[in-house]
Parts: C-alpha cells; structure tokens; sequence
C-alpha cells in the first residue's frame, strides 16, 4: 500500500470537512486525486440515451457497470483513494469527484444502451447470470453460450441475485412440477410467457393468476420470476403510485405484484403501458419544474383470489389462468419444494434458452394467417414452439381460448355491462345513462371513491368494453343528433355475423398499426 507522502494531498480543513481548492495552496485536492485515480485505473465514462452517467470499473477478470450516483461507485473510488493515500477520503471530496465524472461521463463519454438481466443486438440476446464474474449467456440462431466479456452492458440493481448456470439436456415438462396449473393448455401458456420474458423487447403479456387461498399463486409467481430474473423480493405488494411502479421496473427485469384485490383506473393502465412500452413523467423530488422521465416495458405478473384485471385495456394484454386447489396429499413443505426447484432450475434454463434460440431462428419466416392482439407475442411463440414439447399449433389454439375467456371476465361482473345488457336497446345521453347505471347498480358499488362522477366518464368505461360487447352481439355507436348535433350512446343487438364485421373493420384498422410498429421495430 503506498502511503500518504507519494502525493501532495489537501487534506482539507478538519474541523470542517471541506476541500481546499487546488488554486488556494498549489496542493491537490482530494476530490482532484480521486478523478486523477479513477483515469489512472483505466475507468470508462459513459452515458445513457437518458443522460445518465455511468462507470465501467477494471474489476480483476472482468468489467462492471455501475451508474456514478451508486454506492457501487462510492465503494470503488474510496477504496482507491485509501490505497493511494493510506487514508479514506471525506465525503465532500467524494461527492465533488463524483460529479466531476459525471460531467465527463455525459459530455465526453460515449453513449450507450444499458440493460437489466436481459438485453440485446440484432440476432443475438443476452442474459445476465448476475455472478461475481459478471458472466452472461449468449443466445443466437445457432444456440446458446456462457461469455465472460458480454458486448453490451448490464447493470444490477439492489436485490439481484445470482442465476444458476444453464445446462443442456432438459425438458420444459419439468416445468410443470413446479406451476400449478389445471390444464395442458395453462401450461403452454405459461411456458410461452417465460420464453417471451427472456427477450429483451417486447410487447409482454401480462400474467394474471387467479385462485383461492392455499393454491400456490404466490409460490407459482416465484418460480416464474425466479426462472429468469431472481431477486431478494420475488413478489411485492401493489404500488403505491406511478413513481414506486416505476422503480420496480427500473430494478428488475420481471415486475410480479402479489395478492391484489383490485386495481385503481389509473394502476391498470399504467401496467397495460408497461407492458407494451411507454414513458412515464413524475416530478422529481424537492423539485418543482423538474420530471424524471422513466421509459421501461417489462414482462409483468399480477395474481390475486378474485379477478384483479377488470377493464378491458388491461385483459386485452393478459393471459388470464385460474390456479386449481391443491389437494392436501400433493402438497410439499416449503423447504422440500424449492431444493427441488434449485436442482432442476438449470435444466429449465437451459431448455428455455434453447426455445428462445429457436425463436430466433425461426422468426423471420413465421407468418400468421391472422394476427390476435399482442400480434409480435404471438409471432414470437409460434417461432418458438417447435423447441417445445407440444404439437405445433398448441399455442395458438390455446391462446385463442383465453382470449375469448378475456372478454368474459370483461364483461362480467362490470356493472356498465350489466346494466348495458339489461337495457338494450338503447339510446340516449351519457348523463341519463349515469342515471340508470345510478339506479340499477348496488348501493355498496356507487358509494366507492372510483364510481363515476360526471357523464364523461360513463362514456370513456362504455368505450373501453364496446370490443367485448361486440363479441356478444351488442353493438356501441356515439352519434351527433337533430339541429344542436347533441351527442347520443345508442346501444343496438345484432347479430353474430354482424358484430363480427364490425369487429372485423376495428381490428383490420388495429392489425394495420401493428404491421407499421413492426416494420419500424428493429427485431432482435
């Protein structure tokens, strides 16, 4: 260890903490001395699209990715310091050094993409294995390898923990033992969720689960969380707000909420955009101009005993799964159950891996005939499916299925579809159809807090299950009427044939955007 006496150091004023600046005595400062190591110690300074600064740090074998605001950074500059110096460094000089690299970092560092657990270049995908060695797996159309020098960069958040090392020879049927779930359909569904979530963009679906108590949803999000992106907090409770919503994003490849009971209007459509990619805006803290602008899509898991997605946007995005009962003579101690998992976690891995693989190889050359919504998803795991042990055309089968079960839970127990369907035929404005669903709905209902106010908001949740309410032969128009063109709902039946032209046109409009998203989106 060198001492003190290798370099003229400021020390500072020790009564205070401060940093004397280099011009004051001709002596450098310890903030100084802590940039001059970090560019002696070969450190790289980079930036984000975003602007954030971030420091690659020469860790002996291998690289790590650290953002400048980190304790990881904090860890690694101190430490130089009190090798070069013999002592540790006072916080303000830290702090001034910090932001000395940042600058750099944003203004002179190059810019580049930085990734949680999963990220990606054209035709290749990477997972981070999150171990000392910062090793990652490669996956490509030819298959899949360990790397111990990934080409993109990856961070790690608080919480992340390590992923087993993957091995070849497995079968997804041994997934099975560790989801309950009813049916073979479910499964694949389920399976198809967890190949989708190893890709670095989506869209993802949302995994909803449903079931009583005692039926293993909390232990079934785990593993699947686990399978791909394991954290100290597999599971968390329902945010709060946007804000916590978007930290959990921003820390974790996989976001799964545990035992909600319902979802707030503005909760559900905050996770339909997370899923399929979006920016969120929040004020920044002790600001009052400033936004910290968060952009994230993650694959997201949602579980709870009752149905906890109701409004159509959100199930128009979701797998929705009800969890059987689980008899007492099949039920493991908790301990057994996941040394079990951990033995079979790597084989899992492994046959995931080479699902995705397939995918990849298969993609360009997959076309569907029609395109459901989540259109890429599907694409996705019809190209993946020839690596899973199912016939081909399984998925889609199973798919269709619970979309169509997704309009049902749509509808069902929604009191503007209730009151819809006992009304129709119908016309008339949004202000006296409030007053019916007023009149017609539970008392307990119309008393909550989201119960609506104004009319307009009786036209917006109408318009959000108008899709499902054409699948069942009722069909919504919004009409101008007579010389003051005042606004009308006008509720008519019709029948199969032509709701499903109507629905025909709306989903020719939809497949059209999509095609154009597609065809800008750079696949990976």
């Amino acid at each position: 260890m060198s001492g003190p006496q290798r370099h003229d150091i400021d020390w500072g004023d020790g009564a205070t903490g401060t940093v004397a600046a280099d011009a004051d005595n001709g002596k450098e400062s310890q903030a100084t001395a802590i940039v001059r190591l970090a560019h002696e110690n070969g450190v790289d300074l980079w930036h984000t699209p975003a602007g954030d600064g971030y420091i690659t740090l020469p860790v002996t074998g291998h690289q790590e990715h650290h953002l400048l605001a980190s304790r990881g950074t904090r860890d690694y500059l101190t430490r130089l310091f009190y090798v070069d110096c013999g002592k540790a460094p006072n916080s303000n000089a830290l702090q001034a050094a910090i932001a000395t690299l940042s600058g750099t970092a944003r203004f002179d560092g190059d810019e580049h993409e930085v990734h949680v657990r999963v990220g990606g270049r054209p035709g290749h995908i990477y997972l981070d294995l999150g171990d000392p060695a910062w090793r990652a797996v490669e996956v490509t159309p030819a298959g899949w390898q360990i790397v111990t020098k990934p080409p993109i960069r990856f961070r790690r958040p608080r919480g992340m923990l390590p992923l087993p090392v993957p091995v070849r020879g497995g079968s997804l049927t041994e997934l099975r033992r560790f989801v309950n779930v009813a049916s073979q359909e479910d499964f694949v569904l389920v399976a198809m969720w967890q190949i989708q979530a190893l890709r670095p963009v989506g869209p993802y679906p949302i995994l909803v689960m449903i079931a009583e108590q005692g039926a293993a949803k909390t232990t079934t999000a785990k593993v699947l969380r686990r399978l791909c992106d394991p954290n100290a907090s597999d599971v968390r409770r329902p945010p709060r707000n946007t804000q916590d919503l978007m930290i959990a994003a921003t820390n974790g490849h996989v976001v799964a909420f545990d035992n909600l009971s319902r979802l707030p209007g503005d909760l559900s459509d905050n996770l339909a955009v997370l899923a399929t990619g979006g920016g969120f805006a929040v004020r920044e803290l002790y600001a009052n101009r400033e936004e910290v602008l968060f952009h994230a899509q993650r694959p997201i898991i949602l579980n709870g005993i009752s149905q906890v997605a109701t409004r159509g946007d959100l199930l128009d995005r979701a797998i929705v799964i009800t969890l059987p009962p689980i008899p007492d003579a099949r039920r493991k101690d908790e301990a057994t159950f996941w040394q079990d998992f951990d033995v079979a976690h790597p084989r899992i891995l492994g046959v995931l891996l080479d699902a995705v693989s397939s995918g990849l190889k298969r993609l360009p050359d997959v076309q569907l005939a029609r395109k459901p919504r989540m259109a890429d998803f599907a694409v996705w795991s019809v190209a993946a499916e020839p690596a899973c042990p199912w016939s081909p055309g399984a998925f889609l089968e199973a798919y269709a299925g619970n979309r169509q079960g997704a309009v049902e839970s749509t509808l069902d127990g929604d009191p503007v579809a209730d009151v819809v369907r006992a009304l129709v035929p119908w016309s008339g404005t949004a202000t006296e159809l409030l007053t019916e669903l007023n009149t017609r709905t539970d008392e307990a209902i119309t008393r909550r807090k989201d119960w609506f106010s104004r009319p307009r908001q009786v036209s917006d949740a109408l318009r959000r299950i108008a899709p499902g309410l054409r699948k069942v032969g009722l069909d919504v128009d919004f009409v101008r009427h007579g010389r003051g063109r005042t606004r009308l709902i006008e509720i008519v039946r019709v029948d199969s044939s032509a709701a499903d032209a109507a629905d025909a046109v709306k989903r020719h409009f939809l497949d059209e955007e999509i095609d154009g998203l597609t065809e800008s989106e750079e696949r990976i």
